[in-house]
């Protein structure tokens, strides 16, 4: 990579940073309810698609450093302030880690094909099943985390009583299955035909140090069925 693709690079993963930050600063402090949609999830699953896993990695370590500001999050951290950042990190890292992995994954499978109406659906549907698994795994981990964390953890006052801080988790968490949970995935799948159409213009008219994926497969100028595309995906 020449140093003006990198420099092309850096400016795109700084866009996708910025709009990582200003959209989780956003769903750190507005709610409907007790439902906050983390539309931030978007520009990460974005960034892993147009820069590779590592960028993935990055943008969701930025957005999990973000949330650790989020009102929601000062119940965790007043208990066990390590074990929760190394939680929020985590749980938006490795999502944006596994939507660059699968990418690639449907990409270079695309690339092996001869047909061009093949790869294409591969490619478009490599597009979209990178957008769907981010919330899948952002919420899953924290799940698994939280339970194994605070389930059951204990706070010994001056008076040598034992509180339960987490006693209601399983309520806690349950809410987060049921109500952010679904919002985010229904986003990201209503959001994920929109991507293929993104990323298909972005590639094509521009040349922002994307990785090689799309210096080896580029949309051409037919339109993707995208409708099509979303049902088999």
């Amino acid at each position: 990579m020449t140093n003006s693709q990198k420099i092309k690079k850096l400016v795109g993963l700084a866009t996708l940073t910025a709009l990582v930050v200003g959209l989780q600063f956003l769903s750190n402090y507005v709610s409907f309810g007790s439902v906050s949609i983390t539309l931030a999830l978007i520009p990460v699953a974005v960034g892993a698609i147009l820069y590779g896993p590592l960028a993935g990695l990055f943008l969701g370590a930025v957005m999990g450093g973000i949330a650790l500001a989020a009102p929601s999050t000062l119940g965790f951290l007043q208990y066990n302030v390590g074990l929760t950042i190394l939680l929020c990190l985590v749980k938006t890292s490795v999502a944006g880690l596994v939507s660059g992995l699968l990418f690639k994954l449907f990409a270079n499978i695309a690339k092996k094909q001869s047909e061009t109406n093949k790869k294409k659906m591969l490619f478009a549907t490599g597009i979209i099943v990178a957008a769907l698994v981010v919330p899948v795994i952002n919420t899953g981990i924290f799940i698994v985390g939280a339970t194994i964390i605070f389930n059951g953890y204990s706070v010994v006052l001056e008076d040598g009583s034992v509180i339960y801080p987490f006693a209601s988790l399983g309520l806690t968490i349950s809410a987060i299955i049921t109500a952010n949970f679904l919002i985010e995935f229904l986003v990201s799948a209503i959001l994920s035909p929109a991507l293929v159409t993104l990323v298909q213009v972005l590639t094509r008219q521009n040349d922002l140090g994307f990785q090689k994926e799309f210096q080896n497969f580029i949309f051409d100028d037919e339109d993707l069925d995208i409708e099509t595309v979303s049902v088999n995906a």
